[in-house]
This record gives structure tokens, sequence and C-alpha cells, in this order.
């Protein structure tokens, strides 16, 4: 199967179409996100962490995800690791909207399993949609994949998925300590979100590992060049 190719922006144009689309994926990010929580059967690793956090601090399990995520986004450019428009909507927009979604009580917790095995799989399919949407934007990765980079770097022996469980299971580790509820969501969660994005990437001939992700100064040296060159010609 023929892949799509990956448009650069080349044009003003180019960064208002890739920024909806950036926002769009994340909006289906948190659909999908939402949705693994009120799938009430177990959560996946980072959302354990946050609702973890959420039980001992009585804040919003959205918003204590929006603060973990900014807290590693900090860190991520304290250790000087690539940080994109994508990084920060990242960082700040999928917790809110999960708040967003759960303020407004737009679907209850499942309670039998079978109706939660389904709203999970749905969620992970919704979760790899915005994936698809998020990457393809190529305003750069999410903060928590950017940690697990600086960290391959640091342990360069490790294979890089060794290092991705060592990260996820101790955020898992310590939701569950905390209260966080941990089942066969969790475990469908973690192995059936990279049998989504397969196939998701596949139906939409989408090649990762074409995007051509740019960081802050990328993209403001760039918007900058092609303004000064929009004055220039009139055009």
């Amino acid at each position: 199967m023929e892949r799509k190719s990956y448009r650069k922006k080349e044009r003003l144009a180019d960064y208002g179409h890739k920024t909806l689309e950036l926002v769009f994926g994340l909006f289906l990010f948190g659909v999908g996100s939402y949705l693994t929580v009120q799938a009430n059967i177990g959560l996946s690793p980072w959302w354990a962490f946050s609702i973890g956090l959420s039980n001992v601090t009585g804040m919003d399990y959205g918003i204590v995800h929006n603060a973990v995520s900014v807290a590693i986004l900090i860190l991520d450019v304290l250790v000087k690791e690539k940080v994109g428009w994508g990084t920060v909507g990242d960082a700040l927009l999928i917790g809110a909207f999960v708040s967003l979604f759960n303020r407004l009580g737009l679907l209850p917790l499942m309670h039998s399993l079978p109706a939660g095995i389904l709203c999970m799989v749905i969620a992970l399919f919704l979760i790899a949609l915005g994936s698809y949407f998020y990457m393809d934007a190529g305003f750069g990765c999410g903060p928590r994949d950017a940690l697990m980079v600086f960290l391959c770097r640091k342990l360069p022996r490790l294979p890089v998925g060794l290092v991705r469980v060592l990260l996820e299971g101790t955020a898992l580790l310590i939701g569950w300590m905390l209260g966080a509820k941990v089942g066969i969501g969790t475990v469908i969660s973690v192995f059936g979100i990279g049998f989504a994005l397969e196939i998701v990437f596949r139906l939409v001939k989408f090649d990762a590992t074409r995007v051509q992700n740019e960081n802050l100064l990328d993209t403001y040296k760039n918007i900058a060049a092609l303004l000064r060159e929009r004055e220039r010609t009139g055009n």
C-alpha cells in the first residue's frame, strides 16, 4: 500500500491548516481519553497516575493531567529536548478537553464488562485517529514522548521499548498506589493502542517517519520569513 507523503508547510495558509489539524487531533485524543476513564474497567498508565493524584488532591483529574503534562514539559525544556507547538498543545488541551467532558457529564460510567470493553476499544481508535491528525500537523511530539527520548539518550544500552515500559509502569504503579483503578482495561489500553494505531495509519496511508517536525523556534522563524516574503511581494 502506497503511503501518503507528508506535505511540508510552505505558506502561511499551511500553518493555519496544520494548526486546525493539530487542535482537532488533540480534541479527538481528549474524547478518546475521556472514554477510557468512563469505560470503568481499568485505566491506562498516565490516566491512572492523574486520577491517583486527583484522589489525593481533590482536583478534577483533567486539570491534574494538564498540571502533570506542564511539569513534564518544563522538564523537557530544562533538558533541552525538542519542544514544538504540538508539545505545548498536548500539555494544555487534552486535559482541558477531558475536564470539560467530565463537567458536562457527556457519558455515564459503564457498569458492565461488555459495555466497558466496547467503550475502551472505541476510545483507543479515537486516540489513534487523533494521533494521526496530531502527528501529521508536524509541530512536535507530546511532553511524555519527549521525556522518553531524553531517557533513551541517557540510557543508550536500554531498548526504547523497555524505557517506555519503565516510564509508564512507574506512572501506573504510583496511580494504583493512590487508588486509581487498574484492571482489564489497563491491559487493553497498553497492548491495544499499538494495534489501533497500525490499523488507522494503514487506512489513512500515513507514514509517521516522513513527518518533518518543527520546534518552537523553527515555527517562529518560518512564519517570520513567510511574513517578510508576503510584505516584499505584496501577496
